[in-house]
């Protein structure tokens, strides 16, 4: 039995020894992939423009479709994924038949290195592309293991219900020099599988809680006339609180109930987004107002949500395309939205970078000129030739001047202040 005993000892120790060798193989000290260019306007009308091309609403089901990506879109679209994690770097190169994949992701502490590097090689196929080769790190891996690697990559990543979504949607992957081609069917009953596949189903489940406490204060509120944005937030976050035991759940807790916030505000109802898991009745609408204005609230609290799940840059690009989208046949480019899409996005960071102070802070009670400052002598209601003619254009003297007294202005408040 001792001999026995010893043999066992011996195995599990050659095994953990080998899984820490292939760990130290695969992960690396440093990125290998630079940083990617920001967010630009530019990048976020073009996004529209899929999105707008592509909506299922109203699409027949069944119809073979078709959407062409350039690197740039992909580059996005696999940054925007794989936020949660860090800061990813990517990289997209495409030939005739064959698209380079170059990822570094940031990880979590852990005894072994800090950036995971992969190369991935996916050569075109009949239907979706085929994993030609695969290298993690210094560890590199044929095509017939990368092929069974890969979805268990996709589960490390937090990626497998969009790996899901793909295979049930897409039927085949064209790839040509500079361009990659989806062709795709939306399927017979859209709205609920595919935000199914889009939430994964704790996401799914933890927005619900968050929608239901909402509906509940809906219905209490709703016959006293508008209702501050600063009364909703602690007992919102004060249930953020009790649903969480760290910084992590904390993190998502707090996404969770600013995406509810954020939906509730706009006025978009959440059934096509949450599972049909509650039994509670919708809420009553809702006049949600932030220093005496309904918009405030609305750009706020997306730029809030769009921060905490994508970053600022991401938030501040999105605010600054939709303010620019007015001032050329809106309601006009508006700089109080702005520095509300601003504060938003520094509400939102603060949710998820230290998520349970966070948490305790708001559920403490909250006042309006705590959230914003005041901005009612900015200008707003601008076309676009009028703010061509007094700032420029984005980016300009004059418009960056705009900006730092908005950055000013929301750093004179404690809750707002930027981490220095």
């Amino acid at each position: 039995m001792k001999i026995l005993l010893k043999l066992l000892a011996t195995v599990l120790l050659t095994l953990a020894t080998a899984v820490a060798a292939l760990l130290w193989a695969a992960l690396d000290a440093s990125p290998t992939v630079p940083p990617a260019a920001a967010v630009t306007l530019a990048d976020i009308d073009r996004a529209v423009r899929l999105l707008q091309r592509n909506d299922p609403r109203g699409k027949l089901p069944g119809i073979q479709r078709s959407v062409v990506l350039t690197p740039r879109d992909l580059v996005l679209l696999i940054t925007q994924a794989g936020r949660h994690h860090g800061e990813p770097r990517v990289q997209v190169v495409l030939q005739p038949g064959l698209a380079r994949l170059r990822l570094s992701l940031p990880l979590p502490a852990n005894p072994f290195r800090h950036w995971l590097n992969l190369d991935a090689d996916l050569r075109e196929t009949a239907a979706l592309p085929a994993v030609e080769r695969l290298t993690l790190g210094g560890l590199r891996l044929p095509g017939a293991l990368a092929e069974a690697v890969l979805p268990r990559l996709l589960v490390l990543l937090d990626l497998r219900t969009q790996g899901a979504l793909a295979q049930r949607l897409v039927s085949h992957v064209g790839i040509a020099a500079q361009q990659l081609t989806l062709s795709y069917a939306w399927p017979a009953d859209p709205p609920q599988p595919l935000a199914s596949n889009l939430l994964a189903p704790q996401d799914s489940a933890r927005l619900q809680v968050y929608t239901e406490r909402l509906a509940r204060l809906s219905t209490e509120l709703a016959a006293t006339g508008p209702v501050s944005l600063a009364r909703l937030l602690p007992p919102v976050f004060e249930l953020a609180r009790q649903r969480s035991t760290d910084d992590a759940s904390a993190a998502l807790e707090n996404r969770a109930a600013l995406m509810a916030l954020a939906f509730l505000v706009n006025d978009q109802a959440l059934q096509g987004l949450v599972r049909n898991g509650g039994s509670s009745a919708p809420g009553r609408p809702l006049n949600v107002t932030l220093l005496g204005r309904h918009d405030t609230p609305q750009h706020f609290l997306v730029s809030a949500a769009l921060s905490a799940k994508g970053g600022g840059a991401l938030a501040d690009a999105v605010g600054l395309y939709k303010e620019m989208a007015d001032s050329q046949g809106g309601s006009g480019f508006s700089f109080n939205d702005l520095a509300a899409d601003r504060a938003g996005t520094r509400l939102g960071l603060l949710a998820v970078g230290n998520p349970m102070a966070f948490q305790a802070r708001l559920a403490a009670g909250v006042r309006e000129t705590e959230l914003m400052p005041v901005v009612d002598d900015l200008p707003e209601s601008l076309t676009e030739r009028q703010f061509r003619q007094r700032f420029g254009g984005v980016g300009a003297p004059a418009y960056r001047q705009m900006v730092d007294d908005i950055e000013s202005r929301l750093d004179s408040l404690p809750l707002l202040q930027a981490p220095r």
